[in-house]
């Protein structure tokens, strides 16, 4: 009887009551409180930091600003990169002569005769896929090289570009049968990502050539030897935390005789080895046969470019180990003694008092004062037995003398497994500085283990995430993308790395760089050709986050639980005691914008406006590129703060970093910082 009684009014207002009540659910804000005066723990200085190594290009025609290949005729195949050259038909011949150890590392030069009266015969290096030339620039040439008796023969150096068209040109005249350095300044008159540099003889006669060099005069900080200025200021920018050289797999070596062994990168750049570098066939979609090492990168300078950017340095040397996705060589425990050898120089040489054996190497190199190295990784991916027998070894022998240095061990290239399992209960139990742990997974991954380290032991070893990046496709694939979709799921694992900040103390993206003609992996987190390099999506994420960062730590929940990925919100939330600013980091992975609102607890008083940095994408396959660098890139904005409040929509797809003044309750840190 009461059914058939409701009135169609009653009934259509109850609908309306209903529809609205829906409305303002969907609307209605996620309220987070973030809890200001409960400091929890400390975020290490070297929080946010740099991996390098020398793949895809990274160093010899990436960041060392060389533009001559296999400029000293060391590589396995002594001509390669260059190519003969006959002008008007002129004659002549090359010759690469090897002397053995009479001349150590640096064994191979090559004589150039010229048999033409007119001159015109001479060689042509192509470059690293060509040179980079930038109209008005200067570019200096240099070469060692002497005349044979008899011989005053000039020789014309000139950059063409990729048709043979003339963009500058200099002239010198060897002199004598001495090796003598020779120097000249070319300045182009147009640009050209593919130029080529060209030596050729003027006149008969025969000279002798090796470390034929062009490097471009604006090199980082104008350095000689430098290093790409446009590259390193990508680097700097971010402002990071350490840097970590030179690997990597790359530390390990195919085998042990192609391992890194970093004495010989150091000292006079003529005399340092060249090695065939590890990545030069690894990938049969992407063999490269023609990427060497030279070393003109060398230790000296990854400490030094540490040192420009700000970073702490942190070296990772071979333990005795080959890679063991390769070889696998192991030298045998009583043979370990070189290894650890190198290990106590590079401490003294790093650390040492110029009145030390290579203190005084590192001064003699320019840098009298001390790099203050505070940590030195044994072995890079190394897994097994084998690698826990040597680690110990090593370990002895550092901390009897140098105690202070942290030393970074290794849990191997997976984040679980077997192996992962073994070393991280191995090196727990002989109470490891810290663990270095790699992640090459899948984007939902990085979102699903958010609380990886969430139930880590406070007490026990630090932790190191030291490779990290979203495979979009599929592990080592010459498919994945730096697309929004890896970089996004980056930032919601990276604010589980702040939250726990406590025990994560570094963490590093990996790779840096590569060559868009010259990469064997992806993704990277910088992209460079000859001419440009600009920053994907990951870049800008770490960057937001290593720019952005506190001292200490403190709570951000919603409904008394941490932010891990309810309604695919994570968030994170620290305290810059030094500037007196909360930084909340809010990631929205969801295809929705959702209402914010962040209650700021355990403050006296906040200033009126804070700032909200946003990056974001509403298509998650969206890329930066050489045409359109920052597609993807952070934009700030003023945030309104209202009686500890702040409200902000969370749009689809967005990473967002807010900062607020604030003024700290009475004796807030000094009561509740660990």
């Amino acid at each position: 009887m009461t059914h058939k009684s409701i009135s169609f009014a009653a009934l259509a207002a109850g609908c309306t009551m209903a529809l609205n009540l829906s409305a303002q659910t969907a609307s209605s804000p996620k309220t987070f409180q973030v809890k200001a005066d409960q400091v929890y723990g400390e975020i290490a200085p070297t929080m946010y930091g740099i991996f390098f190594e020398d793949i895809n290009l990274g160093a010899d025609g990436g960041i060392y600003a060389e533009l001559v290949k296999n400029r000293s005729f060391e590589f396995d195949t002594p001509l390669m990169g260059w190519k003969e050259q006959k002008q008007n038909n002129a004659e002549g011949s090359l010759l690469v002569h090897n002397q053995g150890e009479l001349n150590g590392t640096n064994r191979r030069f090559l004589r150039l005769t010229s048999k033409s009266d007119n001159g015109g015969y001479g060689v042509l290096n192509e470059g690293f896929r060509g040179m980079g030339i930038k109209k008005g620039e200067q570019y200096t040439f240099t070469v060692k090289a002497r005349q044979q008796a008899g011989s005053t023969m000039p020789l014309v150096i000139e950059l063409l570009t990729a048709k043979g068209e003339k963009l500058g040109s200099a002239t010198i005249t060897p002199t004598g049968t001495d090796w003598k350095k020779y120097e000249a300044s070319i300045t182009a008159t147009a640009t050209d990502p593919k130029a080529l540099l060209q030596v050729v003889a003027q006149g008969k006669g025969t000279v002798d050539l090796d470390m034929i060099s062009l490097f471009p005069k604006n090199t980082w900080k104008q350095r000689p030897n430098g290093l790409r200025a446009d590259m390193v200021q990508l680097l700097a920018d971010m402002k990071p935390g350490f840097l970590r050289f030179p690997g990597g797999c790359i530390v390990e070596g195919r085998t042990l005789d192609e391992r890194f062994q970093w004495k010989q990168t150091i000292g006079e750049v003529e005399n340092r080895a060249t090695l065939v570098n590890r990545w030069n066939t690894e990938f049969k979609h992407r063999h490269t046969p023609d990427y060497f090492q030279t070393f003109g990168l060398g230790f000296f300078e990854y400490f030094q470019l540490a040192e420009d950017i700000g970073a702490a340095p942190l070296p990772i040397l071979n333990c005795g180990m080959a890679c063991q996705f390769n070889t696998g060589e192991v030298v045998p425990l009583d043979q370990l003694d070189p290894y650890i050898q190198d290990a106590l120089d590079l401490i003294e040489f790093a650390n040492g008092p110029v009145t030390s054996e290579w203190g005084k190497i590192r001064a003699q190199m320019g840098h009298p004062a001390p790099f203050n190295m505070k940590y030195l990784g044994v072995g890079n991916e190394q897994w097994g037995e084998q690698y826990v027998e040597r680690y110990k070894i090593f370990e002895k022998a550092l901390r009897a003398k140098y105690p202070d240095v942290k030393l970074i061990t290794t849990t191997g290239p997976f984040p679980d497994g077997p192996e992962f399992d073994y070393l991280n209960k191995t090196l727990r139990s002989l109470n490891a500085d810290i663990i270095d742990e790699h992640y090459y997974r899948a984007p939902e991954w990085f979102q699903e283990n958010v609380t990886r380290y969430d139930s880590y032991d406070r007490k026990g070893p630090k932790i190191f995430a030291g490779e990290y990046a979203s495979q979009t496709v599929a592990i080592a694939s010459p498919d994945n993308k730096n697309n929004w979709k890896g970089a996004l799921s980056e930032a919601a694992f990276m604010t589980g790395l702040e939250r726990n900040a406590d025990v994560v103390v570094m963490a590093s993206y990996a790779p840096l760089f590569a060559h868009e003609e010259g990469w064997q992996w992806t993704p990277d987190m910088i992209w460079v050709n000859n001419l440009q390099s600009f920053g994907t999506p990951n870049y800008y994420v770490q960057k937001l986050f290593s720019t952005n960062v506190g001292t200490h730590l403190v709570p951000i929940q919603r409904n008394n639980a941490n932010v891990t990925g309810q309604d695919k919100l994570f968030a994170s939330a620290s305290l810059n005691q030094k500037t007196n600013e909360l930084i909340l980091k809010v990631v929205n992975t969801s295809d929705k914008a959702q209402e914010g609102e962040f209650v700021l607890d355990g403050v006296k008083s906040t200033q009126s406006k804070g700032t909200v940095q946003k990056l974001r994408s509403s298509n998650l396959e969206q890329m930066n590129s050489f045409a359109n660098p920052t597609a993807i890139s952070p934009v700030q904005q003023t945030v309104q703060v209202k009686n500890k409040r702040v409200k902000l929509t969370l749009e689809p797809y967005s990473v967002n970093v807010i900062k607020v003044k604030v003024t700290p309750s009475v004796g807030q840190y000094s009561q509740n910082t660990k």
